[in-house]
């Protein structure tokens, strides 16, 4: 089975427009480049019954998980209670953590400082060369923090391990309006269950009213879908296949 993944978006100023995310998309991104399937993404409040629920569900369904946001030393920072809650495990303050956070400040540890070292016994610190701050990783979830910086840093040092065949995409531009383009769209769909089509119609003037994408892993079945196509639309309604 292909590797798939949920993103998980945490933080009340996403959901009131205060924020505007940036790491969702930028995962989504990231992920679709490696070649994992991106089954759902979520924008939840930082609420710890709707981060241990989201967080159940994407992990019980997906190879990975991925949440953004809420691991610093404010009230509102609860994602590591809700993954707890979402696993049944207990919170403790994980030593490395607090050696790491003692290191780091070089002066007196105030309680803000342990709250970030508090994460479910279950937790793994991943650890690179590139990283002076490890990931946390509770099962198969995976926790980056909220600032978008040092989302892509963390992400830079672990993409790699994420790595998947890539997708492969064909393109056909026709001249005809999408209602006449869906029976055939159907067709394909029936002889070819294992690709992935997409519709997009346009409304202002250009060459073309509709593209449509068939996407996969194998080029094979790709080429016979878009082989099938483009003889079902007719090569007079073809205005370019890429």
């Amino acid at each position: 089975m292909e590797p798939s993944a949920a993103v998980v978006v945490i933080g009340n100023e996403i959901l009131s427009s205060k924020v505007e995310d940036v790491n969702g998309p930028f995962l989504l991104r990231e992920l679709r480049e490696l070649g994992v399937y991106v089954r759902v993404v979520h924008v939840i409040p930082d609420e710890v019954h709707s981060i241990a629920r989201t967080v159940k569900e994407c992990a019980e369904s997906c190879t990975w998980v991925f949440t953004c946001g809420g691991v610093g030393p404010t009230l509102d920072d609860v994602t590591f209670q809700g993954i707890a809650a979402a696993f049944g495990s207990a919170l403790h303050e994980h030593p490395e953590l607090v050696q790491i956070i003692r290191d780091h400040v070089s002066g007196q540890m105030e309680p803000g400082h342990l709250q970030m070292a508090r994460v479910p016994e279950e937790t793994e610190l991943v650890r690179t060369e590139e990283l002076s701050w490890p990931a946390a990783k509770v099962r198969n979830v995976y926790v980056l923090p909220g600032s978008p910086e040092l989302v892509q840093k963390k992400w830079a040092a672990l993409r790699d391990e994420f790595r998947a065949a890539p997708f492969i995409v064909h393109r056909v531009f026709t001249t005809l309006d999408e209602v006449f383009v869906a029976p055939h769209l159907d067709a394909i769909h029936v002889a070819f269950p294992d690709i992935d089509i997409g519709s997009y119609p346009l409304w202002t003037p250009t060459d073309h009213s509709v593209q449509v994408t068939l996407e996969g892993k194998s080029a094979e079945r790709i080429q016979a879908a878009c082989d099938a196509l483009v003889e079902r639309l007719g090569p007079e309604a073809i205005v370019r296949i890429g």
